[in-house]
């Protein structure tokens, strides 16, 4: 008899030797679709009526999570005929069924949090659960605003999954101020509120991606957005119908930032990354590393279904000292561990303002990412929420340390950038969670490092 398939939870540690890159990285690539764009096509197709078809769907563990989740609760979630090609026959009006077995998110944090509001506004009980690491982090800000709607949750000390969630039928809409940031939060109180009778307000102090907004305008539902002196306002009126429609999911901007960077810290680079999302809520990095001095152009740039995208060409660039405010971080709020490689190849020292958000990811990234600096040979230091990182103007990082990613897919990935920018390189204790957001992600490194210099990049 064959061993059964390993469940989400379920992963062998995957060590790895980061390194210094063996040529200069040349190349046009393509990254995986946008994490955050597939959850909410997948999510949105099945609470819709009809058949949504989408391209561009990133099919690493964290969305294939959702996708599970979603044909537990009833959606036919079907692959097409290519890479990325999927097909959603929703729900629509009749609801989610409830599900007969726990909903494992694996490391999905946006899922499962995104998946909390989507099951609040209906008469069913779920139980949902994840790894090692998303049982790890606190779930309060999701589910206290969606108690004061009528939903009932029982979690684990400290507000950790697993989690039993009680849905309701009948929903109250809700006035909400966000106390900090969060494009999941928000996301969740506009799921939970599409079968609210009446409006539901979301309010928050700084603008956070807004691809739910933008995909519910998609599938047919009014959303408004007004900025007023309270911070930003978005409103929608439920019940709502969403309507079936075909979605292009752009590149990840946020797995963009990792051979981005790699091309600008690698002597001799020169790397277009090509179909990328440059929502404007989602490109704080791109600002940061023009003001650090980078070599970086925007190509192609088009809109394709409410987002923009286009083509990243980064050449390899002497970069100087930053000092990031702290507004900045909910554009870029996964790119901080990236950026802390390119600042520690800066001239000067950079201060990285504001990051206590980055305390409550995957891991204590802020905590990790300065372990990362500092066992490479990298002066940092933190104060307050405030990192601080002395750059060595240009030299490689010295290396030779082994890195501990706690479960951290965008911690490992960083790794291995600083890897191909240090003198000796390093290890990487854990690979194997990079598959939730980046599949493919070491060979397209390869891939770009085997195109022959002098050849068209």
């Amino acid at each position: 008899m064959s061993e059964p398939a390993p469940t989400p939870s379920a992963r062998t540690p995957i060590a790895h030797q980061a390194s210094p890159a063996a040529a200069p990285l040349r190349g046009a690539v393509r990254v995986p679709g946008d994490k955050s764009i597939s959850h909410r096509a997948i999510m949105m197709g099945a609470l819709a009526e009809g058949t949504t078809t989408i391209e561009g769907l990133l099919e690493g563990a964290d969305v294939m999570a959702t996708i599970r989740a979603m044909r537990q609760l009833g959606a036919t979630v079907t692959q097409g005929d290519g890479p990325g090609m999927w097909r959603v026959v929703g729900w629509g009006r009749q609801g989610p069924q409830e599900p007969a077995d726990v909903l494992d998110m694996g490391n999905a944090g946006t899922g499962a949090r995104l998946l909390a509001g989507l099951l609040a506004p209906w008469p069913l009980t779920a139980f949902l659960t994840g790894d090692g690491s998303l049982r790890k982090r606190p779930m309060k800000r999701v589910t206290a605003p969606l108690g004061r709607m009528g939903v009932g949750f029982a979690t684990r000390a400290g507000d950790r999954l697993p989690m039993a969630i009680q849905g309701t039928v009948k929903g109250r809409p809700i006035t909400y101020r966000l106390p900090v940031a969060s494009a999941q939060v928000k996301s969740a109180l506009m799921l939970a509120g599409l079968n609210c009778q009446g409006e539901t307000v979301v309010i928050e102090p700084s603008p956070t991606r807004d691809h739910t907004e933008n995909m519910l305008r998609h599938f047919g539902v009014p959303v408004s957005v007004e900025d007023t002196e309270r911070g930003r306002t978005i409103r929608l009126t439920g019940p709502a119908t969403l309507r079936a429609v075909h979605i292009n999911v752009p590149g990840d901007p946020s797995s963009a930032a990792f051979p981005l960077v790699a091309a600008l810290l690698v002597p001799g680079s020169d790397v277009r990354i090509e179909n990328v999302g440059l929502n404007p809520l989602r490109t704080g990095l791109l600002t940061t590393l023009r003001e650090m001095g980078a070599d970086l152009q925007l190509e192609d740039v088009r809109d394709g279904a409410g987002e923009a995208m286009g083509t990243l060409h980064a050449r390899h660039s002497a970069l100087k000292a930053v000092d990031v405010p702290a507004e900045r971080a909910p554009s870029m709020i996964d790119e901080y561990p990236i950026l802390a490689m390119a600042c520690a190849m800066a001239a000067g020292t950079s201060r990285l303002r504001g990051l206590e958000e980055l305390r409550v990811k995957e891991s204590d990234r802020l905590a990790a990412t300065l372990a990362l600096l500092q066992g490479n040979g990298v002066k940092a230091w933190v104060e307050g929420d405030d990192l601080f990182i002395e750059g060595s103007g240009g030299d490689p990082v010295p290396g030779g340390g082994v890195v501990a990613t706690h479960m951290d897919h965008r911690l490992a990935m960083s790794a291995v950038v600083m890897g191909l920018a240090s003198q000796k390189g390093l290890e990487v204790d854990d690979l194997s969670f990079v598959d939730t957001s980046f599949p493919g992600f070491l060979q397209l490194l390869g891939q770009l490092q085997q195109t022959p210099v002098g050849g068209k990049p």
